[in-house]
């Protein structure tokens, strides 16, 4: 049952399983969770001017499709957060499954020949996409999708630090900046799941400028889309470098960073 400082609103009574610790309605009848909502920002945006920018330099489309699955969890957590309906929930935490398993082939395929395609690594996904689906919609559990998603992470985890300890060793600032803004993330997420009592209490006695910030999943949402996102610059970096071309970090707006791939010139 939510907590009575809950209100009513547009949607309706959530039908979620998952219920967060932002209080509902409280900013917008319109939008159930307003910061946990918003925040999604950072996974939609960045991530469709990649895709662009990666189409542009003429890059295998494996990496537009990391990047749109990037973007397509944040529409999905969007929607979800926004409304706190079961459906929206699926459209939120089904394609985190999958983009991840784009994310994974991309990087255990990077020392492969330029536009070949393995058939086994992509079945051997699909199969394990489709048996989470068909789990999870039967046994409606958000820790077991959180432990398969969790099992996804680690095999980019390791994988990662494979490469950047035995191949690239001069990513390993990347790499570890990647990994360290998502562990933030996720350790923020922790708090926000086992202080919620607490941390709702604290906002009632907060000014609602400073109450904000102890929104710790739209925090979850900021560090896990930024980590994400330089991931997929990093497994950008490691497949340009092999296929020698000539990789050019910009900051667009001075501030946040894109990947430019040029060609490598040749005598």
């Amino acid at each position: 049952m939510a907590p009575s400082i809950d209100r009513h609103g547009y949607w309706g009574r959530p039908t979620s399983t998952l219920d967060w610790c932002e209080e509902n309605y409280v900013v917008s009848f319109y939008i159930a969770e307003f910061w946990n909502t918003v925040s999604n920002l950072i996974m939609i945006l960045p991530p469709i001017y990649g895709a662009i920018q990666t189409f542009r330099d003429g890059l295998e489309s494996r990496y537009i499709f990391s990047f749109l699955g990037l973007a397509a969890v944040g529409v999905g957590s969007w929607c979800f957060h926004m409304t706190l309906l079961y459906e929206m929930q699926l459209l939120d935490e089904l394609p985190m499954i999958y983009s991840t398993c784009v994310f994974v082939y991309c990087l255990y395929e990077c020392f492969k020949q330029e536009n070949s395609i393995s058939l086994f690594p992509i079945a051997l996904l699909l199969i394990f996409s489709i048996s989470v689906t068909v789990v999870y919609l039967q046994w409606k559990e958000p820790v077991f999708h959180q432990v398969m998603y969790g099992a996804l992470v680690a095999c980019l985890v390791m994988r990662s630090i494979f490469i950047v300890t035995w191949v690239y060793p001069w990513l390993r600032p990347l790499c570890y900046t990647s990994l360290g803004i998502f562990l933030l993330g996720f350790l923020l997420w922790n708090i926000d799941n086992i202080f919620c009592d607490s941390l709702r209490a604290s906002r009632q006695t907060l000014p609602p400028g400073v109450g904000v910030v102890t929104q710790f999943h739209a925090w979850w949402h900021i560090f896990t889309g930024l980590g994400s996102y330089l991931h997929i610059l990093l497994s950008l970096q490691i497949r340009s470098t092999y296929l020698k071309y000539r990789p050019k970090v910009k900051f667009l707006c001075g501030v946040w960073p894109t990947l430019h791939i040029e060609p490598q010139k040749t005598s």
